[in-house]
């Protein structure tokens, strides 16, 4: 029933169409013809610019596309570089915190030097009045102790090592006495033998 409507309906148009045709001038068909002709013309240039329309649109969609790939490899290389920057920075701060400490321990080692260097100059102003008063006297009683005996000492000597050369009248003797093998009384009586009696 469907079918039949529609051949009536195609019949009646193609009817439509003949009566057209034939009641139609020349001149109306070739202006209907080239109405079509313009419209099928327009239809091609609007094909050609959407089409063109829609290549650029894939190009930029591809162009973005790739620079949001090329921003999101720069983001992941920021990120590590600044991961890369943190931990410089954790070591950099570890190094702070010895190099804090070290100092501090270097600050107490230079105030201890300095106290110590102060005593020392403490001492030796003492031992510089003590020396004042002691070396001249000293000296003096060494140069009565050569007067009387006529013998002359090395004092770079080890310890228990009695060194020196007694200028006797005639001739200098050699003295080398090691007083770790021999009494005092020894030694004693050895070089008290050296001094002349003859006044």
């Amino acid at each position: 029933m469907a079918q039949g409507h529609k051949f009536q309906d195609l019949e009646e148009t193609g009817k439509v169409l003949v009566d057209f045709i034939n009641s139609s001038q020349p001149k109306v068909l070739r202006r209907v013809r080239d109405e079509h002709q313009a419209l099928f013309d327009q239809h091609v240039e609007t094909k050609k610019i959407v089409t063109q329309i829609l290549k650029d649109v894939a190009q930029i969609e591809e162009s973005a596309g790739q620079r949001l790939l090329d921003m999101e490899e720069e983001k992941k290389q920021r990120e590590q570089e600044l991961e890369s920057l943190e931990e410089q920075l954790r070591q950099c701060t570890a190094k702070s915190q010895m190099t804090d400490s070290e100092l501090q321990f270097l600050q107490r080692e230079l105030e201890n030097l300095r106290n110590t260097e102060h005593e020392l100059e403490t001492l030796q102003s003492e031992v510089e009045e003590d020396t004042t008063e002691v070396i001249p006297s000293a000296v003096y009683v060494a140069q009565l102790y050569y007067v009387i005996s006529k013998i002359k000492w090395e004092y770079d000597t080890q310890p228990n090592i009695l060194r020196g050369v007694h200028y006797g009248a005639d001739l200098a003797t050699p003295i080398n006495i090691d007083t770790s093998l021999r009494s005092r009384n020894d030694v004693s009586d050895q070089l008290w033998g050296f001094v002349s009696t003859e006044w």
